[in-house]
């Protein structure tokens, strides 16, 4: 049988059992070759497939499986490193309609849901409760909870409540061939084989499609909650202010670092000024018991390093504050389409956005040498014994620098892990890993 005659086959079988829910209109298919991250497939993929339950899903992977035809998972399409991007050729899986919260336990301090809820929607229906999911992503009103899982999310929080992989407990999973498989545990200790609902989040859509999750959670965190800005001349001497915060042994809920020209675009989409022209801004937020005392003591190492300080006066200059560093990224990219415009560059622009991380002691000397040679980011992060993704995974932007991070004999076995999950290779090929086993 070839290739197309197989497809075809598999298209008609889909087709006839899901209806509605399989489109091949253009007009679907063309936004799928895009996220956010600026990359955009060569065409189109062959269909959307809107899973709405977990046979749904079963379904396609059992199809796909056995006529070889990639499968691209996707959710909400908010990520910024190309790994839901979809092309010629492959299947498209969303599985945005699987939004259902299924149990909220307040004793267990759990929630299981659906992988295509919205972080912020989740978050709304747990403070019902006097719940929280920790995880903070800038795009929580935008982004789904499966999605955040698949590329293990950090976040504004993540200093002091952690990334993603922190806020799971198990996951249900269909494999590459259909199968289904619930790995993790719904107990405070668990310790029973080889952890791979670890293994699974931040695996990208590469080793199973998640269908149901199961999330710690925390209790909703109450008392003022203080924000301490400021401005420094360089981004140098703000990192270098980053650094002495941490230094002192003091963990703020959020620490968030913007440079100059990112400050201006901001600043532009806002209509007045953050602080004096070409300035850094430094965002430190804390909360709990002690959360007054720790932003004194914030504020007064700022003002030893040189920054101009100011302290959020009440909930709504708090929220102002924050809200600066959730408009960074549309705010770049409105920089760059104004750019692409003003110089006739078809097509409008787009912007590269990367997130390696360093220690935190040698952040300021990472900027420093950042900006000495931009285009060597990826090999400063890992001579100073950094990494080349903090939330936004390896994608399609980042697999040709995996090796130099892992070295050849962990990538040869995180490629035969793969193949153990997706012996064919047919979940999101492509991504993560620049040679396929």
């Amino acid at each position: 049988m070839s290739a197309n005659h197989g497809t075809t086959t598999a298209l008609k079988h889909l087709k006839a059992q899901l209806g509605a829910r399989l489109s091949t209109d253009p007009a679907e298919l063309e936004p799928l070759r895009e996220d956010r991250s600026g990359h955009r497939s060569p065409g189109a993929p062959l269909a959307l497939i809107h899973a709405g339950s977990i046979e749904d899903v079963q379904l396609v992977c059992r199809t796909a499986s056995e006529h070889g035809i990639p499968v691209v998972t996707r959710g909400a399409g908010t990520g910024l490193a190309g790994g839901a991007c979809a092309g010629p050729g492959e299947l498209v899986l969303s599985t945005q309609d699987l939004d259902q919260v299924h149990e909220i336990s307040v004793p267990n301090r759990l929630a299981v849901v659906g992988p295509g809820i919205l972080n912020g929607v989740l978050n709304a229906r747990l403070a019902e409760h006097g719940l929280w999911w920790a995880p903070d992503p800038s795009s929580k009103d935008i982004s789904t909870v499966g999605g955040n899982i698949a590329m293990n999310a950090g976040g504004l929080l993540c200093a002091k409540y952690g990334v993603t992989r922190e806020a799971v407990l198990a996951l249900t999973v269909v494999l590459a061939d259909g199968r289904l498989i619930s790995v993790g545990h719904r107990t405070v200790k668990g310790v029973t084989g080889y952890d791979l609902c670890a293994l699974m989040i931040g695996s990208e859509g590469t080793l199973g499609v998640i269908v149901e999750c199961t999330l710690a959670l925390r209790p909703v965190v109450t008392g003022p909650r203080p924000v301490v800005a400021a401005s420094f001349p360089s981004l140098i001497a703000a990192s270098a202010a980053a650094s002495a915060v941490m230094a002192e042994g003091l963990t703020p809920a959020l620490l968030e670092l913007m440079d100059g020209p990112t400050v201006e675009c901001v600043e532009q989409r806002r209509g007045r000024r953050i602080g004096a022209p070409g300035s850094s801004f430094l965002l430190a937020q804390t909360d709990g018991p002690e959360g007054a005392e720790v932003a004194g003591r914030i504020a007064a190492i700022l003002e030893r390093a040189g920054g101009e300080v100011r302290a959020a006066e009440d909930e709504a200059e708090a929220e102002e504050l924050i809200g600066l560093r959730r408009r960074a990224f549309p705010a770049l990219e409105a920089g760059a389409q104004q750019m692409a415009q003003e110089g006739g560059f078809a097509g409008g622009g787009s912007i590269l956005v990367e997130d390696i991380a360093v220690p935190r002691d040698r952040l300021a000397e990472a900027f420093e040498r950042i900006w000495e040679a931009a285009g060597e980011v990826f090999r400063i992060a890992l001579e100073l014994g950094g990494t080349l993704s903090g939330e936004h995974g390896i994608g399609l932007l980042k697999r040709r620098w995996l090796g130099d991070k892992l070295g050849e004999d962990q990538l040869d076995l995180q490629a035969q892990i793969r193949a153990v999950f997706d012996p064919q290779g047919i979940l999101n090929p492509g991504k993560v890993f620049a040679r396929e086993h």
